[in-house]
């Protein structure tokens, strides 16, 4: 079973009380932008084996969207933090790097 850690009520959550948004760090397409633009945004996806960056929302807590990195194959997550990042914090591309020296470092 999948346990996530919500960085903001510190609670370890399993995935019962988790709500996956899927792919996260996803450039946002909106008005203004061309046909290919948008619709790359909305059926294009990476569905990596190994490490994935995805949303998940605490729905049966806080009830805040996090982001989480975790290996798609092991199921090991190498931690969360808040939906507001940029890209992913450098303690956590360390863990990964620690771990997967050959991890390409796309987030």
């Amino acid at each position: 079973m999948l346990i996530l850690t919500c960085p903001y009520c510190g609670i370890h959550c399993d995935e019962t009380e988790l709500a996956n948004g899927g792919e996260a760090h996803l450039k946002r397409e909106g008005p203004g932008s061309s046909d290919d633009a948008f619709e790359a945004y909305l059926f294009d996806r990476d569905n990596p084996m190994g490490v994935h960056f995805e949303r998940w929302r605490h729905a049966n807590g806080c009830g805040k969207w996090f982001l989480a990195a975790r290996d798609t194959v092991t199921m090991e997550v190498f931690g969360t933090y808040k939906a507001q990042s940029i890209e992913p914090p450098a303690e956590i591309v360390e863990r990964i790097r620690a771990k997967r020296p050959d991890w390409e470092g796309r987030a």
